[in-house]
């Protein structure tokens, strides 16, 4: 028996809505380039992706991995923050961190096709680590962890996003 309805949570709805925008992105032309973060963005104004680029991802491996990781953290991060401050939280944190991720991909000509939900998770690990001190040096090791083990292993990944994630939802643990 499901205790407190647990299976309905807004992390939970959260991971059903990034399943949807995974599958419509794979059944359209060119769905990753048009919802992904990338110089499109300047070119072609197309400003949504700020947001879409959250609910893409690079295969069904990156999908898994970081639906694993938000529903591990987003339904204890939720029930210690409430429902809107997590909502609030996650989308305008991880806004916030696509336009912190075409800033440096900007200032360093460094463009890449980012796409994933992990940086939106690294602010809600951001906030978690301010608010919760004791929790502080594992939520930094996860993001480092998830930020640099791919990289050893030869896999394509915007670490940038996630250490930008990290202090957004670091500063939004003051704000909030």
């Amino acid at each position: 028996m499901l205790q407190n309805n647990k299976l309905f949570t807004l992390t939970n709805l959260l991971i059903v809505f990034t399943i949807i925008g995974y599958i419509i992105q794979t059944n359209i032309a060119n769905g990753s380039l048009w919802l992904g973060l990338n110089i499109y963005f300047f070119n072609n104004e197309l400003h949504y992706q700020l947001i879409s680029s959250m609910f893409t991802h690079g295969g069904i491996e990156h999908l898994l991995m970081n639906m694993f990781v938000l529903w591990q953290f987003g339904n204890m991060i939720e029930d210690y923050i409430g429902k809107i401050k997590f909502f609030v939280i996650y989308i305008l944190g991880g806004v916030l961190t696509s336009v912190g991720t075409l800033a440096y991909m900007y200032y360093f000509n460094d463009w890449a096709n980012v796409v994933g939900a992990s940086g939106a998770i690294s602010v809600l690990l951001g906030f978690f680590a301010l608010r919760v001190p004791s929790m502080r040096k594992g939520m930094i090791m996860w993001v480092l962890f998830m930020s640099f083990a791919p990289l050893l292993i030869g896999l394509p990944i915007a670490w940038y996003s996630h250490l930008i994630g990290f202090v957004i939802g670091f500063i939004m643990g003051y704000i909030l």
